[in-house]
């Protein structure tokens, strides 16, 4: 951990301008920062220079700085990669439930901050439900969607083949067109 980015961050903004990504790398709102509010306390930084931000997460925990995101310029992104609470405790262990999730991006939405879902991975388990899990992101709130595909490195290749999960184009494609119909704004990751 990092208890010194507060103090670093602030020396580094010297003569910068644009967005600053928080959570591109590693997800902000990690358990510790409930006891250490080093994201808290950078975005307290961030907008006393009123610098824009594009915010990535996976927590909930985010809800706790609902008041600051509010007053900040840019967006916050969640991600959503199934609404089986059972699945997801299987495939990211600690990470909260997507209940929790959907829920956040519906505070965040209903507050007037600019969100939107990364859904991704698209895994295979999603099959046969696509429609079921983009209902439960329209009822977020949210305008748009931003969806990713499985792009695996080795190792996390072997996990998951021993799980039977894999990417599923077949699901990726009917969740953009369920979407779209929808009327969300879907755009690729990469």
């Amino acid at each position: 951990m990092r208890s010194n980015i507060p103090d670093r961050l602030s020396r580094e903004l010297s003569g910068l301008k644009g967005t600053i990504g928080i959570g591109t790398v590693t997800d902000p709102y990690q358990y510790a920062e409930k006891r250490f509010k080093l994201t808290l306390r950078c975005l307290e930084i961030l907008k006393d220079r009123d610098f824009r931000i594009h915010l990535h997460t996976k927590s909930d925990l985010v809800l706790r700085d609902i008041e600051l995101i509010s007053s900040l310029r840019g967006e916050v992104g969640i991600t959503i990669t199934s609404v089986d609470e059972k699945f997801s405790k299987i495939t990211e262990p600690g990470a909260p439930l997507p209940e929790k999730r959907l829920e956040a991006l519906k505070k965040l939405s209903e507050s007037g901050v600019d969100t939107y879902a990364l859904i991704g991975p698209v895994l295979n388990h999603l099959e046969g439900k696509e429609e079921i899990f983009v209902d439960a992101v329209v009822s977020t709130g949210v305008k748009r969607v931003c969806i990713d595909t499985l792009n695996p490195r080795p190792l996390l290749t072997e996990r998951l083949n021993r799980m039977n999960i894999r990417g599923s184009e077949r699901s990726k494609e009917k969740i953009r067109r369920l979407a779209k119909d929808s009327g969300l704004l879907v755009q690729d990751v990469f």
